[in-house]
């Protein structure tokens, strides 16, 4: 095999369907408490969504994700495998037999990752936050204030997907989709170095010597344990980037990012940027176990096929 290679980004796509489906209701839940208000803590956010809106209120705008998502993940696997894999081979001829993965290759991919998730989930991660939030009341969410939308009342600001996109468009052109992405951008270049090298690293440590890969169980626990520590360190940033990505729904509060963690921090305090840390964790472990197993398990199958294929 050259360096390129397409498996990881077929596997890619497998995992991020499954990450989806395990973590999308806290997700949900997640959003509504960063960038919604009422909400005290996870317990109640979860209890005043069930209520308004019923079981159904946990997955507002899922069907986008899931098309959508899984793409994503499949580019940012396919990129960070096929990247760290080009800078090995540079590194050393052999990077099979060579000194272990270096911790500056698996830097570099994750950066390079971080970089073309923004270009990639910015518009994704946009609708998706619009959709979950358009039901957060609006006489409640605004505290009076006077804007374009007020005849709106408590009506849902879009009927879909597509019509959420085409709004945007009309209404704050193309770069409308790109809200947040500075933000967006400060949360994953960090956060994918804290996902991917915890979990290289953590899976080789679990795996016996003996054994030439890691197991499911393996790959699981140190995916799960990634995606703790990266989502619930990138919470302070995740904070202002839902922000950044809910405004606009029925006003435009935020100029930017400066401009939102200083009102932000002016309004409710310094405590406001950990809002949503312990639903970050926990929906953290199994999104990323999922992602995680997806991946390996179908990017083994899909090489052994290759491999037995005529």
């Amino acid at each position: 095999m050259g360096n390129f290679q397409l498996e990881d980004f077929a596997a890619g796509w497998i995992g991020g369907a499954a990450s989806v489906i395990v973590g999308y209701p806290l997700d949900t839940v997640k959003t509504r408490l960063q960038a919604g208000v009422g909400y005290g803590n996870t317990f109640n956010c979860i209890r005043m969504v069930y209520k308004r809106e019923s079981v159904f209120g946990f997955f507002k705008g899922m069907s986008f994700p899931l098309a959508s998502v899984a793409v994503y993940n499949s580019v940012v696997f396919g990129v960070f495998s096929n990247t760290e894999r080009f800078l090995s081979r540079h590194r050393c001829e052999e990077p099979e037999t060579g000194p272990g993965r270096s911790l500056s290759d698996l830097l570099l991919a994750s950066m390079v990752a971080g970089v073309i998730s923004v270009g990639l989930g910015g518009p994704v991660d946009l609708i998706k936050i619009r959709l979950q939030m358009q039901t957060q009341p609006f006489r409640e969410a605004n505290h009076g204030l006077k804007t374009r939308a007020v005849a709106l009342g408590e009506q849902a600001a879009y009927q879909g997907p597509i019509h959420c996109i085409a709004t945007i468009v009309r209404t704050e052109g193309l770069a409308g989709l790109y809200r947040g992405a500075s933000a967006m951008l400060l949360r994953d270049i960090p956060g994918y170095c804290l996902y991917f090298i915890p979990y290289v690293f953590l899976s080789e440590w679990i795996t016996p010597e003996a054994c030439t890969g890691p197991s499911p169980y393996a790959v699981w626990l140190a995916g799960g344990i990634a995606g703790a520590i990266s989502w619930g360190t990138a919470t302070p940033m995740d904070v202002v980037k839902s922000r950044l990505q809910a405004d606009g729904v029925y006003l435009n509060r935020y100029s930017g990012v400066l401009d939102c963690i200083s009102q932000s921090y002016r309004q409710e305090g310094l405590k406001v940027f950990f809002r949503g840390l312990t639903v970050n964790a926990v929906r953290g472990f199994p999104m990323s176990a999922a992602m995680f197993l997806g991946y390996e398990l179908s990017l083994k199958a899909l090489r052994t096929h290759t491999v037995t294929s005529p």
